[in-house]
């Protein structure tokens, strides 16, 4: 069956209206990659590219300047990343410049990001020059320690769950003491009898220093304590007296 004059012009428009759409989408493409743009490529070494893809976006300010165009492995511990920016941005990157990898929003796809640098030079940087970078944190770590820690707050947890439910059931010493009430009882009386027996303890000296002065005052046992007293004085002057004899001939 052959097809109509409008038939044909439908196809034909349907055609063009799609190599038109295919062009505005390799030059849409084209422009957000600065593959028609001059460009410059720049290289980082990371430890971890901790996700970074080939195609990704390179930010400087903010702004979106250009998009990683290799990523090489050197060797166990350092990843090579190439990308290419915009030529029109090397003026504003210097020699000291970094590199590191950053996230577009909270869960965004992966990216670079290049300070400007300046602080130590103000030369540019060239073509397919190496700057520094900034190895990212690692994420999957950091995600290990916190599960670690989260793992071992559980334990203590449920540790401290089993000693709380047996002092509650009465085991142990605590739990007996606290949920025993006639060990309670019997500590509170032991308690009790001990603040008694102190206390008698302090009317009983008391007493006896009461006791001591009424037998010094009295005449039968005067004469003894005088007598003690006399023995204490004259063992203090003989003591006092060689202390002075010592002065004396340490003086001479």
């Amino acid at each position: 069956m052959k097809a109509t004059p409008s038939q044909k012009l439908k196809i034909g428009i349907f055609t063009v209206v799609g190599i038109l759409v295919l062009i505005f989408a390799v030059f849409f493409i084209g422009n957000q990659k600065s593959l028609f743009s001059s460009t410059i490529q720049l290289s980082g070494v990371f430890n971890n590219v901790n996700g970074l893809q080939i195609g990704n976006n390179v930010r400087f300010a903010g702004i979106n300047v250009g998009v990683v165009n290799d990523i090489q492995i050197q060797n166990d511990t350092a990843v090579k990343v190439i990308v290419n920016i915009d030529n029109d941005v090397k003026k504003f990157i210097k020699t000291d410049a970094k590199m590191n990898i950053g996230s577009d929003g909270l869960m965004g796809d992966k990216l670079i990001v290049i300070s400007p640098g300046g602080a130590s030079t103000t030369q540019m940087v060239k073509d397919g020059q190496l700057i520094g970078s900034v190895n990212p944190i690692d994420v999957d770590k950091i995600i290990g320690k916190v599960t670690h820690m989260a793992d071992d707050a559980g334990s203590l947890i449920n540790s401290l769950s089993q000693i709380v439910g047996k002092i509650n059931n009465g085991q142990g010493s605590i739990g007996r003491l606290l949920n025993n009430d006639k060990m309670a009882k019997n500590m509170e009386a032991t308690v009790a009898q001990a603040q008694k027996t102190i206390k008698n303890v302090h009317q009983t000296s008391a007493t006896l220093n009461e006791d001591l002065k009424a037998a010094q005052g009295n005449f039968l046992l005067k004469g003894f304590f005088n007598k003690k007293k006399k023995a204490a004085k004259a063992k203090q002057d003989s003591i006092q007296k060689a202390q002075d004899a010592k002065n004396g001939s340490s003086k001479n």
